[in-house]
């Protein structure tokens, strides 16, 4: 296997010794080129979630019920299982300037249909727009970092990206609260464009070109497999929050079991065309060991976060009485904490590897969501487990995003950002719909048995909360499975000059 990079206009990092992080630099442009995707990505990534704390007036507004409103999360998460296998793909075949353009393009004009939309239903399609655009950016960001940093700064700029893909979305109620505090939710999308179209703008004069990429053509047979395969299952995991409230009209079990079998028959092409004409996603980044640990554990934690990210804003508003903008600030201080302990725990890794940062992360993530199932229905105590939780899935991502893709050399590199990026969108719809599913089949159960719905969804909530942080802390066995001082900037040269022959 080679380690030439596979964006055709990143530079090869020149790597120093680990054990002198002050002789690693990024060029000027470099520095440039991933300040910009750090600031289009967290954009984009907010979106994921600004609709959690938007849903009670938007339900209002369109007189939806809360299983038709999620899917205004769950259609986002759809649409980029979808799209991210394919990035692989077509961030070789386009390079980095063509696909910033085309990512920041389609969000810009999802964006402002959604500012625009009078209807639920154009409101949905406008969100998967926006999705499409967002599903590019997120592999776009890793694989330009694996390509331009230098091993041993590694880290901590890692650190940022987890700031981004972790903190981003935690931000998104925080924000949306403070828009609903005085605007209607319209506005939820129309103050983004304008930072959207900028960044877009940015792009265009900043990011430079590079040399024609890969002619590796689409096959015709993988791309519909993979909206079956990753579609069917997405889809089917959001019906179980639905299918919990009414009788669906389509089985939740059919799209699970006709996405399951077309990801069978996926695998299968791809590996195939392996030898080939090249596959649309390189499913071979699952056979290296430490990719394959590092992203089970993302994923779960990924599970988790989403899940409790949907519910924390109903819980706060429906049980606790806050107003959006207040549900919206008690979740702020751990997002805050998330963002900033990243570049922190990015420094720690590449000093000590990821395994000591991980188990106890994932133990206090999912403590603190213990912590909030059993303790009192009080703000000052739902504000301090999402503190605790946001610390611990800090020590959690930003080690297992360095782990998983300085796992990977040459043009891997790519197909594992696209892989990390599928499964964490499977695991954050699954996490969403269990959610959901677990709150409504209890709350269903405490009102038949004359509690008031109130109480009904207090223990509904309260019973996921639960069986999360057991999943959680569960975790931590699995990361206990990661080799000793993986994820350092000591053990990362001999890794890569392993890998190299």
């Amino acid at each position: 296997m080679t380690t030439h990079s596979p964006q055709a206009d990143a530079p090869a990092p020149h790597d120093p010794l680990p054990f002198d992080p002050h002789a690693a630099r990024l060029t000027p442009a470099n520095r440039r080129l991933l300040a910009l995707l750090l600031v289009s990505a967290f954009v984009v990534i907010l979106n994921e979630t600004t609709m959690a704390v938007a849903l009670p007036p938007i339900m209002d507004d369109f007189g939806i019920t809360p299983a038709q409103g999620q899917w205004l999360t769950t259609a986002f998460l759809l649409t980029m299982s979808v799209v991210i296998p394919t990035t692989g793909w077509l961030l070789g075949r386009l390079g980095i300037r063509r696909a910033f353009l085309l990512a920041m393009t389609t969000f810009s004009i999802g964006t402002a249909l959604a500012a625009l939309a009078p209807t639920f239903s154009l409101l949905l399609g406008a969100r998967v727009v926006q999705a499409s655009g967002t599903a590019v950016m997120m592999p776009l960001l890793m694989t330009t970092v694996i390509s331009v940093v230098p091993i041993a700064i590694r880290g901590r700029v890692m650190g940022m990206v987890s700031l981004v893909i972790a903190a981003a979305p935690a931000l998104g109620p925080t924000a949306s609260g403070l828009v609903l505090q005085s605007l209607s939710w319209h506005w939820i999308f129309g103050l983004v464009l304008p930072i959207a179209l900028l960044a877009l703008v940015a792009g265009w004069l900043w990011v430079r070109g590079e040399a024609e990429g890969n002619h590796t053509p689409l096959d015709a047979l993988s791309l519909p497999l993979v909206i079956l395969g990753f579609g069917g299952l997405v889809y089917g995991l959001a019906g179980l929050g639905e299918a919990a409230q009414a009788d669906p009209v389509v089985p939740v079990w059919l799209p699970i079991v006709v996405g399951a079998l077309a990801l069978v028959v996926f695998g299968l092409r791809q590996l195939a065309l392996v030898r080939g004409t090249g596959p649309l996603l390189d499913i071979r980044v699952l056979t290296v060991r430490d990719f394959a640990i590092a992203t089970a554990v993302m994923c779960i934690a990924m599970f988790s976060m989403f899940g409790v990210m949907l519910l924390l804003p109903l819980y706060a508003q429906n049980v606790l009485g806050l107003d959006p903008l207040g549900s919206g600030l008690v979740m702020l201080p751990g997002a805050l904490a998330m963002g900033l302990l990243g570049p922190t725990v990015g420094r720690l890794c590449d000093r000590l590897g990821a395994r000591p940062l991980v188990v106890p992360g994932l133990v206090l993530a999912g403590g603190a969501l213990v912590l909030l199932a059993v303790g009192p229905q009080q703000v000052w105590l739902m504000a301090a487990a999402h503190i605790l939780m946001s610390l611990g899935l800090a020590l959690v991502f930003t080690p297992m995003f360095t782990v998983a893709l300085g796992s990977l050399t040459g043009p891997l590199v790519p197909h594992g950002s696209a892989m990390i990026g599928t499964l964490q969108q499977l695991a954050g719809a699954a996490g969403t719909a269990a959610f959901v599913a677990i709150m409504v089949t209890r709350e269903v159960a405490a009102i038949e048995g004359g509690a008031s719905e109130v109480e009904a969804l207090s223990q509904g909530t309260h019973l996921a909360f639960l069986i999360g942080g057991a999943i959680g802390m569960a975790a931590a066995g699995l990361a206990l499975l990661l080799r000793r001082g993986v994820g350092s900037a000591a053990a990362a040269e001999p890794d890569r000059a392993a890998a190299a022959h």
